[in-house]
């Protein structure tokens, strides 16, 4: 009832989404965008028609055309303002062949007013008007044709990310039956948050991003934490335990395990919201609600199903070499993630040294990151929107048509012929600086030391005074960003107020720098305080902290080696290479990836934990911990990076990253952080490992509940104590 219900409440919320603003809320470039606009109509066109003809656009049959064109593109109702080529006859607008023209359209309302209205224009115009032929850019066609292949890429991901993942599950549980019930927990969680995103774009935008990342992470955390409890479920039954037992046993340590790393995760997620952009807003609540949903029907529903199926959970064995193996296992002492962690910690600086240092040298690159945005280079190389841009930096001068940067004086008030005076010193100041090829104002058109005279009359009124500096970079580029940056630094006659692409990214590039520090000192107490609360241990939860933030310098270097550098395009497919990645980008994949990281963290040190309680001796616990939980979270890590990798395959540069950026973390994660590092530093500490401030009697709690745990053991005992002698085998009673 729950899916069918969340199915029908969550079908149109594709079309309730947005693609998300990157200027931040409140910002000085949205303050002033809004004052040019409502003032002195003012402003980069959020459309830009290129028409291009057999003939000059300057032919009578063309010239005719193309202000019927024009005209119509200015009847839209959703068009408050339209600059064409036919009309004023500016040289910018016509392309250096003569044979093609520009008309700019100002759309009103909010994104997704936009979005609607230029979709409707250039539907109606199905790219032809006469003898002209059409096509479209701008941040709003960009957007449309975004927001399409971001659904087309989702159903894509979708189906290869299914088949794969209940291939491995069949391989992991060797039954149908068992592989089966991850699949369809996660496909409840994905179901269930499309529902809650529907509602929420009735309050608030919601990024298309965010149904694509969320539906992705929803299900791979559905599916890893199935994963852990189908697997504990199965082991107690193997004990001799009946269905009730066993699943009351698994809720008592793997449960209470999935409760904590969920929260870990929503709360990751949560920092986000510390961040004043749409995007990353509407991201943060999908992943919260997600993570939360996994958790859920991981908690509920999941045991309900375990409690009706019992011992028929192995019903339908998938024939294959790993079903014999599982049935012959070994004892524990000779599993292949025992031997390799003892193997680890018989020598652990050997081994966490030169780890280290590899994934310092894999995170390198990232010293070298340079942060800008995404504009229609967001899509492939391939797609009209991209194509039209192309053609707008090659035949107009791109940045002379559009993204241009306007700077607003609300304390200069010229009248009558005082144009000069502190304008035009301001102005020349401006001209000066290195990039900058031209800045119009009242008073006229400077470029270097030359002035062409003007009246200028839209650059004045109630509201003050204002500039349009043309630049010689790409809008969105660092060299624009850092150029603004400059520009602002010049004294004005009053208050300077910056708005257009430059400004924006540098107001995004200053508030991410302003709002992380913040965003993550709450990640770190957040994680510190439930991996404590789990283990009771600050020197394991400090551990695990480090070891995160470690694994992840490998992600970003690969970010900026692939993405920023242009490498490895043969297997991640085609992308335009800008030499920078999305300012947004690393503190998205931080907070996604870094909960994930924590995510198998605190499976294995839950089952360490336990094991530590039970037996009071270090290095066994470590090692019958790893060969508990090594296979299932190497097999959660490879079932998520599948999904990642599937998200890859979308042509959005945006989606791309993040796939290829969280697949990277996952599997640096399973591999060279839980399976190397963490024996060695766990080795190296001893019995730090189990510090914890001394609380009252009374108050100490257990890992998980069990009579085992509640019992107290001499810290450093057996073979993994302060002597260093190493463990010949487990003890007698190995589960």
């Amino acid at each position: 009832m729950t899916f069918a219900v969340s199915l029908l409440a969550g079908l149109d919320v594709h079309d309730r989404l947005v693609l998300g603003d990157i200027v931040p809320l409140g910002s000085q470039s949205l303050r002033a965008d809004d004052i040019l606009q409502d003032a002195f109509h003012a402003g980069n066109a959020d459309l830009v028609v290129i028409a291009r003809a057999a003939r000059p656009v300057d032919d009578p049959g063309i010239d005719t055309a193309g202000t019927r064109l024009t005209e119509r593109i200015s009847a839209d109702p959703g068009v408050w303002r339209v600059t064409s080529y036919w009309r004023g006859h500016e040289s910018r607008l016509r392309s250096g062949d003569g044979r093609a023209a520009v008309v700019l359209a100002h759309l009103s309302g909010d994104n997704a007013a936009r979005n609607n209205a230029a979709r409707r224009i250039m539907e109606s115009l199905h790219g032809r008007y006469g003898p002209l032929t059409l096509t479209a850019t701008g941040e709003a066609q960009v957007r449309v044709e975004a927001q399409d292949r971001s659904e087309t890429d989702l159903r894509t991901a979708e189906l290869i990310a299914a088949p794969l993942t209940l291939a491995i599950l069949c391989v992991v549980f060797g039954s149908l039956v068992a592989a089966l019930l991850p699949v369809l927990i996660g496909a409840l969680a994905v179901v269930v948050t499309m529902a809650v995103l529907r509602l929420l774009t009735e309050v608030m935008e919601i990024s298309v991003f965010a149904l694509s990342i969320s539906s992705a992470l929803g299900f791979a955390l559905a599916v890893d934490f199935s994963l852990f409890v189908v697997t504990r479920f199965r082991e107690q039954l193997a004990q001799g335990q009946d269905a009730s037992q066993a699943i009351a046993v698994t809720m008592r340590t793997t449960g209470r395990a999935m409760a904590c790393s969920a929260a870990t995760v929503a709360l990751s997620m949560s920092a986000l919201l510390l961040f004043p952009f749409t995007i990353l807003r509407s991201l943060a609540v999908g992943g919260m609600t997600i993570s939360l949903m996994a958790a859920a029907a991981s908690l509920v529903v999941l045991p309900a199903v375990l409690t009706l199926l019992g011992d028929r959970i192995n019903r339908l064995p998938v024939p294959g070499p790993w079903n014999a193996a599982r049935r012959s296992a070994p004892p524990v002492e000779r599993g292949p993630w025992y031997r390799l962690a003892i193997a680890v910690m018989r020598r652990p600086l050997a081994v966490a040294v030169p780890t280290t240092a590899l994934l310092l040298a894999m995170g390198a690159p990232f010293l070298g990151a340079r942060f800008g945005t995404l504009d229609d280079r967001i899509l492939p190389p391939g797609a009209p929107a991209a194509l039209a841009a192309q053609s707008l930096r090659a035949d107009f001068g791109g940045q002379q048509v559009v993204g241009g940067t306007m700077i607003l004086l609300p304390d200069l008030r010229l009248t009558g012929q005082n144009t000069t005076g502190p304008l035009d010193g301001y102005a020349r100041r401006l001209a000066a600086t290195d990039g900058v090829l031209r800045v119009d104002t009242a008073g006229g058109s400077y470029s270097g030391a030359a002035v062409v005279p003007g009246p200028g009359r839209r650059f004045t009124g109630e509201a003050g005074t204002w500039l349009l500096v043309t630049t010689a970079h790409e809008p969105y580029s660092v060299a624009n960003s850092e150029l603004v940056r400059s520009l602002r630094a010049i004294p004005a006659p009053g208050q300077a107020l910056f708005a257009g692409p430059g400004a924006e990214l540098d107001d995004l590039r200053q508030s991410i720098a302003g709002t992380l520090p913040l965003a993550l000192a709450l990640i770190a107490l957040t994680t510190l305080a439930m991996v404590t609360l789990l283990t009771r241990s600050v020197v394991l939860a400090a551990k695990a902290l480090v070891m995160n933030v470690l694994s992840l310098t490998a992600t970003f270097g690969a970010l900026v080696h692939v993405f920023q550098d242009g490498h490895l395009r043969w297997l991640v497919g085609d992308f335009t290479a800008t030499g920078s990645i999305d300012a947004l980008m690393p503190t998205l994949i931080f907070c996604v990836a870094f909960g994930l990281s924590m995510d198998y963290e605190i499976f294995l040190l839950s089952r360490i934990t336990e094991e530590y309680r039970s037996r009071g001796d270090t290095v066994t616990a470590v090692a019958i911990g790893l060969q508990h939980t090594g296979r299932l979270f190497t097999s959660a890590a490879v079932i998520f990076a599948v999904v990642m990798a599937a998200v890859a395959t979308s042509g959005l540069a945006v989606l791309k990253m993040i796939g290829v950026g969280i697949a990277v973390a996952v599997l640096v994660d399973c591999t060279l952080i839980r399976t190397l590092l963490v024996p060695a530093v766990m080795r190296l500490a001893g019995p730090v490992n189990w510090w914890a401030p001394r609380l009252p009697r009374g108050r100490r709690g257990s890992g998980d509940g069990s009579a085992g745990d509640r019992r107290r053991v001499p810290v450093g005992a057996g073979a993994g104590g302060p002597d260093g002698t190493e463990p010949s085998g487990p003890p007698a009673g190995t589960p």
